[in-house]
C-alpha cells in the first residue's frame, strides 16, 4: 500500500495568505504611534517579517485544502499569529516585555482572546503597543468566530457540528449558499457591532456619564468587549471607569458571547428565533442564576460598600465577564468571600453560546449533557422506553452526544493535569502557588477567561509564575482556543499518513 503525508505546502500557502493579510491590522498602532509622538518601528518592522514570510509561504504550491490540511492550518495560524503579534512587544522591549518569554504569553493570550496578562506597569508601554494587543484580541475573535462557523462544524471537531442540530434554519452554513458570503457576514456584523460600542462608549463620555471615556479608550475597550477577551489599556480595567460604563459592557459582553446567527436573525425581524433556542434560553437562565446567587453572597456578607445598586452592578458584571470568558473586571473580586469565588470559579467552566467569540465548554455543550443525563435516568427507570435528546424540534445525533462528552472529559483532563504541572513547576521554581492559585490559573489559561485569583487575580499578574510555567500556560492558551482535536489529532501517526 502506498502511503501519502499530508499535504504541508498546501496549508503553509494558506497560513502564507493570512500573515499577508496581517498587515493591514498592523497599520492601526502605526497610525495610533504617530498620533501620541511614538516610535512607528516595531509595527513597520513586523509588517515587514509578516509580509516578507508571508509572501514566500504563499508561493508553494497549493492543492485543494481536506480535513487533514485544515486541522494543520488551524493549528499552525494560532500558533504563527501569536509569535508574530508578540513581535512588537519584542523590539520596543519595554517593562515586562524585555523577557521573549513574557512577550510570547501576551500574543498568545491576545489572539485565543483569554486576556491574561504579565504587564505589572501599564504606564511603562506605549499607547500604540496598548491598542495592538486590543486589536489581536479583536482578530482573535473574528477568527474564532469564523473558525467556529466554517471549519470546526465541518470537521466535526469536539462536537462543534451542534451549531447545526439547534435547528435547521440556524445553521450557520444556510445563511448563505457558500462559506465566503457567511463569512463576509458575519465579518460585517461582527465589525458593525464592534462600532456600535465604541459609539455607544464615546457617547457615554460625551454627555458625561464617563469622564475619562475618551476616543481612545472607547476604540480599545470596543474591540475587546465584542471579542469577549478581556484586555484593557487600564490597569484597573472596568473598574478605571463609571458605573454607565460597566452596566452598558455587561451588554456588550452578553451579546457578543451569543450565537451570531441569532443575531442576524433578530437584526433581519426574526425576534422570535431567540425564543425559540433552547440554547440562549440555557445561556440567559444561567446567567441570571448565578448573578441573582453572586448577588446574595455579596449582599449578605456587606462585601461592597455603598448599598444595593453597586453591589448587583459588580455581581452581575463579574457574573457575565467569567460566564462569556471576557475576563473584564469591576472590582478586585479576590477580595470576596470565599463562597463568592468558587462560584465566579465555577462559572469559568460554562462559556456562552456556540458560533460566538466566547471560550470555554460553552452553554450548547452543557445543555446537551444535561439533557442526555436526563434522558439516561429516565432510561434506567425504563429500561425498554426511546427517549431521544432534543434541541428543540430537532433530534440530536448519538455521535454528536458521544463526542460532546469525550470533549467534555478530555477538556476536564487537560485542566486537571494543568494544574498538576503548574503547582509542581512552582515548586521545582521556588515560586510556589497555592491550590486555588493553579486550579484557576489552569482554568483560565485553558478555558481561555483571564484573570484568576491569588498573584493572578484581576489587578494582579502572570508575571510571577516560572518562566516555564508561562510556556505551559502559552500551551494550554493555544490548545484550549481550538478546542483540542486541531492540536492533538497533529501528534497522531496516522495523521501523517494515509
Amino acid at each position: 500500500m502506498v502511503l501519502t503525508t499530508v499535504d504541508v505546502r498546501s496549508s503553509l500557502n494558506v497560513l502564507g495568505s493570512i500573515l499577508q493579510y496581517l498587515a493591514v491590522p498592523l497599520t492601526l498602532p502605526v497610525v495610533v504611534a504617530l498620533v501620541y509622538g511614538e516610535s512607528p518601528t516595531p509595527y513597520l518592522v513586523t509588517i515587514a517579517v509578516s509580509v516578507g514570510v508571508g509572501t514566500v509561504l504563499a508561493q508553494l504550491p497549493r492543492r485543494r485544502i481536506h480535513d487533514r490540511e485544515a486541522f494543520l492550518t488551524v493549528s499552525l495560524a494560532w500558533l504563527s499569529i501569536a509569535l508574530v503579534g508578540a513581535l512588537p512587544m519584542v523590539i520596543e522591549g519595554t517593562g515586562v516585555f524585555a523577557s521573549p518569554i513574557n512577550a510570547a504569553f501576551e500574543g498568545m493570550s491576545g489572539i485565543t482572546t483569554t486576556g491574561a496578562t504579565v504587564i505589572r506597569d501599564f504606564g511603562a508601554h506605549s499607547r500604540a503597543l496598548l491598542l495592538w494587543r486590543q486589536v489581536l484580541q479583536w482578530l482573535g475573535g473574528l477568527g474564532v468566530l469564523l473558525l467556529a462557523t466554517a471549519v470546526l462544524s465541518r470537521l466535526s471537531v469536539a462536537g462543534a457540528q451542534l451549531m447545526e442540530t439547534e435547528s435547521r434554519t440556524e445553521t450557520v452554513t444556510k445563511l448563505t449558499p457558500g462559506i465566503g458570503d457567511t463569512a463576509k457576514i458575519l465579518g460585517r456584523l461582527y465589525l458593525g457591532l464592534t462600532a456600535g460600542a465604541a459609539l455607544v462608549l464615546l457617547g457615554l463620555g460625551a454627555i458625561g456619564l464617563a469622564p475619562n471615556m475618551t476616543l481612545y479608550n472607547a476604540v480599545a475597550h470596543a474591540l475587546t468587549a465584542i471579542a469577549t477577551a478581556g484586555f484593557s489599556p487600564e490597569a484597573e480595567s472596568l473598574g478605571a471607569f463609571s458605573p454607565a460604563v460597566q452596566w452598558v459592557t455587561v451588554v456588550f459582553m452578553i451579546v457578543g458571547a451569543t450565537n451570531f446567527v441569532l443575531i442576524y436573525a433578530v437584526l433581519r425581524g426574526d425576534i422570535g428565533r431567540l425564543r425559540n433556542s433552547p440554547e440562549f434560553r440555557f445561556y440567559v437562565g444561567v446567567l441570571l442564576t448565578v448573578s441573582l446567587l453572586v448577588t446574595g453572597l455579596l449582599f449578605s456578607n456587606r462585601t461592597i460598600a455603598g448599598g444595593l445598586e453597586p453591589t448587583v452592578r459588580h455581581a452581575v458584571f463579574q457574573t457575565a465577564s467569567i460566564v462569556t470568558t471576557t475576563g473584564y473586571a469591576s472590582t478586585d473580586f479576590n477580595t470576596w468571600s470565599a463562597a463568592a469565588k468558587h462560584v465566579l470559579f465555577s462559572c469559568m467552566f460554562i462559556g456562552g453560546m456556540a458560533g460566538s467569540t466566547t471560550c470555554s465548554l460553552k452553554a450548547l455543550r452543557w445543555l446537551i449533557v444535561t439533557k442526555s443525563f436526563w434522558r439516561d435516568l429516565n432510561v434506567a427507570a425504563h429500561p425498554r422506553s426511546i427517549v431521544p435528546v432534543r434541541l428543540g424540534a430537532e433530534v440530536v445525533d448519538e455521535s454528536t452526544i458521544r463526542d460532546v462528552y469525550a470533549y467534555t472529559l478530555v477538556a476536564f483532563v487537560f485542566f486537571l493535569v494543568g494544574t498538576v504541572v503548574l503547582v509542581a513547576d512552582g515548586e521545582r521554581a521556588n515560586a510556589p502557588l497555592t491550590e486555588f492559585e493553579a486550579l484557576s490559573a489552569a482554568a483560565s489559561m485553558f478555558f481561555n477567561i483571564g484573570p484568576a485569583f491569588g498573584r493572578a487575580g484581576p489587578y494582579g499578574t502572570y508575571d510571577g509564575f516560572a518562566r516555564s510555567s508561562k510556556v505551559v500556560m502559552f500551551l494550554l492558551m493555544w490548545i484550549g482556543r481550538i478546542e483540542i482535536v486541531p492540536v492533538l489529532v497533529l501528534l497522531t501517526p496516522t495523521f501523517w499518513r494515509r
